[in-house]
């Protein structure tokens, strides 16, 4: 059986079949895996690291590849047909539910504003030894609105709802469990904003941006 076998090969590594469906599983589940977030996920960062060929070979076997940054330390699965990055796209298969679920709309436009602070931060070098970026969840609200006429939810439980969403993506951290609670807070973004959202969405807004300051210049 292939259970019996793969077991044989994960024993040369001193790794249980237990770990590696442990590891497999939290993969699935969060589709995420940042050495960074906590010691949990820091545990199976590192039990990746020893298996990594047989946790390749058993994703690929139903076609979800892994999206691996070594620099900053994490993990991200990508449905059959999706485009990795770095990666050149074979398959035009569509898939929906499971790891290419939908985001709501408040959520798209949060991520997508987190990647132009992100870059905007690059290019200011005022990312810190980790990749991540320090933002103010007031400077995100200015951008909201500035951007895409758009602001953060008034009602707290809608925002601490969707400052969740975002963590368990791992496109930010914070440490308090109220960092929600006022504007004055600050949350890290994490530098697989940039592999999360692509640079023809980046476009799109630019595109947006452009067409909506040339129609204010007629009207003027």
């Amino acid at each position: 059986m292939l259970s019996d076998y793969l077991e044989k090969q994960l024993q040369r590594d001193d790794i249980s079949l237990e770990e590696f469906r442990e590891l497999c599983l939290r993969l699935l589940n969060w589709g995420v895996l940042s050495r960074n977030e906590s010691q949990v996920e820091q545990t199976l960062y590192d039990r990746f690291l020893r298996i990594e060929s047989h946790v390749r070979d058993y994703f690929h076997m139903v076609g979800i590849q892994i999206f691996h940054d070594r620099k900053f330390s994490y993990l991200r699965l990508y449905p059959p047909g999706a485009q990795v990055p770095g990666m050149v796209e074979t398959e035009s298969e569509i898939i929906s539910g499971g790891l290419r679920e939908r985001l709501r709309q408040d959520e798209v436009a949060l991520v997508l504003i987190l990647r132009l602070q992100y870059d905007k931060a690059l290019l200011e070098g005022k990312l810190d030894d980790q990749g991540y970026v320090l933002e103010s969840l007031e400077s995100l609200n200015i951008a909201l609105k500035n951007l895409l006429n758009r602001s953060l939810p008034d009602k707290l439980t809608e925002r601490k709802q969707l400052f969740t969403r975002m963590r368990q993506l791992r496109l930010i951290e914070h440490r308090q469990e109220n960092v929600v609670d006022s504007s004055e807070a600050w949350i890290r973004i994490h530098p697989m904003i940039v592999n999360f959202v692509s640079n023809d969405a980046l476009a799109a807004i630019d595109e947006s941006l452009a067409v909506d300051e040339s129609e204010a210049e007629h009207v003027s």
